[in-house]
């Protein structure tokens, strides 16, 4: 009864899928080789627009943003404008006002800021977020519930209570992060939808670097990003001397993630017991690699056993000649060699 439970819950859970919309602000101050000011725009973790203070101007990474652009002019008015003009006068106005809350005259400084909406695309539920993270450590965010800005920082407060009182802003807010966010990443999902709700498969290898190290089962190429992927053994899944790595984007677009297996104390007969198991969120049947020596992929070669005895017979042959050459020109001073 507990299996069967389980199982439900996670075809519940699985069959209900998340969308995103992130925005992604990073101010800099003291960083040579980075602009001051740079914007991105991800629509389900797929890079889809790139701005910075140096060029500019808005980079579409996507062809289907092209034509959504075309068809809704007004918006990329709205990113041209938050993009190039005000949000760099914000986070640079910022920066400088964070260096005085924290007595700081120079260095490197950094500002960042992820904004925007996941939406469950079978629930129609909307979980907004606005977070604000100073160099490299969180600053202020937006509770959605209390309508306050949460600062874990005591040189945030000031800018909190300020923030907390000015309720045009929290109403301004609310309306992006609620409302018309959701309503942008529906029709970015629907213009894109060739694109942004395909499935791809992956390939899946077994790798190993020595055959003391844990072999790694490693899936690249697929879409979306919502995986998993575990070790079964004799069907079952378990999480002993396993490790699960981070889902990672390639450059393509698609996505890799691999899972570890120890098996130090595996023997050589249990092998047949293990396999992996890939499962994609939307595709019913999962791909299932069988733990075999056959199939592992190594750059490992097993280090030859004759260079011992080939450096020795070399060596003796070296002595043997020494000792040949000293014999035959002793015998010549001596007069007794015909060679």
């Amino acid at each position: 009864m507990k299996k069967l439970f389980l199982l439900l819950l996670f075809c519940q859970v699985s069959s209900s899928v998340k969308h995103s919309l992130k925005y992604f602000a990073t101010g800099s101050y003291g960083v040579t080789n980075l602009p001051e000011f740079v914007g991105t725009v991800m629509i389900d973790e797929i890079l889809i627009g790139y701005c910075d203070s140096n060029t500019e101007k808005i980079e579409l990474k996507q062809d289907w943003v092209k034509i959504f652009f075309e068809d809704n002019p007004q918006h990329f008015e709205w990113h041209t404008i938050q993009c190039l003009q005000s949000e760099p006068n914000i986070f640079k106005y910022l920066i400088n006002t964070l260096k005085q809350r924290f007595n700081q005259s120079g260095g490197v400084h950094i500002l960042q800021r992820v904004t925007g909406c996941e939406w469950d695309d079978e629930t129609g539920e909307v979980h907004g977020f606005n977070q604000y993270g100073y160099d490299g450590e969180d600053f202020l965010s937006l509770d959605l519930k209390t309508l306050t800005w949460i600062a874990p920082k005591p040189q945030a407060v000031t800018i909190k209570q300020r923030w907390d009182a000015d309720k045009a802003r929290i109403e301004f807010n609310v309306i992006y992060l609620t409302q018309v966010y959701p309503e942008w990443l529906k029709k970015y999902l629907d213009y894109g939808s060739s694109s942004l709700l395909r499935t791809e498969l992956p390939s899946v290898s077994l790798l190993q670097k020595t055959p003391s190290s844990p072999v790694t089962c490693h899936a690249t190429g697929f879409y979306p990003d919502r995986a998993m992927m575990f070790w079964r053994k004799d069907g079952e899944e378990f999480h002993e001397d396993v490790e699960h790595g981070e889902i990672l984007p390639n450059h393509d677009g698609t996505f890799q993630m691999s899972v570890d297996l120890n098996l130090s104390s595996v023997t050589p007969e249990d092998w047949r017991r293990y396999d992996c198991v890939f499962h994609l969120s939307g595709v019913e049947d999962d791909i299932v690699t069988r733990l075999d020596k056959a199939e592992i992929r190594t750059n490992w070669e097993e280090p030859s056993h004759m260079t011992v005895p080939i450096t020795a017979a070399v060596l003796v042959l070296a002595v043997v000649l020494i000792a040949v050459t000293g014999f035959i020109i002793y015998k010549k001073k001596k007069g007794e060699c015909n060679c």
